[in-house]
């Protein structure tokens, strides 16, 4: 489902800099330094692929586009169906949920359901189901952190950018005329480096936490669900205790 407050957000923070720039008199023109955004974004880029293993990296990179392309979450639904599982296993016993195993494409609803179609005891299938929420939860934090680093990285970067168009300037001494214009572009650096940090990496970080936990959330829906279908707790009761969840 697309994002449009995520869309939005962004558009607002680039126009509100660029806005600024032309409120104030100054040309747009000149925030465009195709040196600078490779410098800023060359090296960040390589700052963090030095920091992360080669999984998290590419996973990290990947989940970016969950802030504008959110993944499908539906408490609500999940809470119906598992109350219709309970319903059905208290009816046709739970041998009768094996059906809904292909039906799944989420593999931690496969392993669940098939966990208690086996005859596993509520405890057993809690303790399985939370292994695999630990480890779940652990990876995709850290992939989340790909973006809050290339945030920490990125304004360093900036001034290193700037120091690098100083050193130019200073090389141009002798042409008083073009001083000016030369530091101007050399700082456009450190506004990118700052910039890409403040509206684009660290929000995409703060997004991927949120969405995350809401993951988890879920996960936690079923583990519940699954854990009182197996000790046999009454429909409505499940139903009633897993409402709770939503918020």
């Amino acid at each position: 489902m697309m994002d449009k407050l995520s869309f939005a957000g962004l558009l607002i923070g680039i126009g509100g800099i660029l806005g600024g720039q032309w409120i104030e008199g100054g040309a747009v023109s000149i925030l465009f330094q195709g040196a600078a955004f490779l410098i800023v974004c060359g090296g960040t880029l390589g700052a963090v692929m030095l920091q992360c293993p080669f999984n998290i990296f590419v996973t990290g990179i990947r989940m970016g586009s969950w802030v504008f392309i959110t993944p499908q979450l539906s408490p609500g639904k999940l809470v119906f169906q598992i109350t219709a599982w309970s319903s059905l296993a208290r009816k046709d016993g739970i041998l009768a949920l094996e059906s809904q195993i292909a039906t799944s494409r989420d593999p931690f609803v496969k392993k669940g359901l098939r966990l208690l179609v086996d005859g596993n005891s509520a405890e057993k299938i809690r303790e399985v189901l939370e292994v695999d929420m630990q480890t779940y939860e652990q990876l995709h934090f850290q992939c989340a952190r790909v973006w809050e680093s290339a945030a920490g990285y990125s304004p360093t970067i900036g001034i290193l950018g700037a120091v690098l168009g100083l050193v130019q300037v200073m090389q141009n001494l002798s042409e008083p005329a073009k001083l000016g214009a030369g530091i101007a572009v050399a700082f456009i650096s450190t506004i990118y480096g700052v910039g890409l940090a403040n509206l684009v990496f660290l929000p995409i970080s703060g997004k991927l936490k949120v969405l995350i936990t809401h993951q988890m959330v879920m996960r936690e829906i079923l583990v519940d669900g699954l854990v009182a279908i197996a000790s046999g707790d009454n429909p409505r009761l499940i139903e009633n205790k897993l409402q709770g969840y939503i918020f």
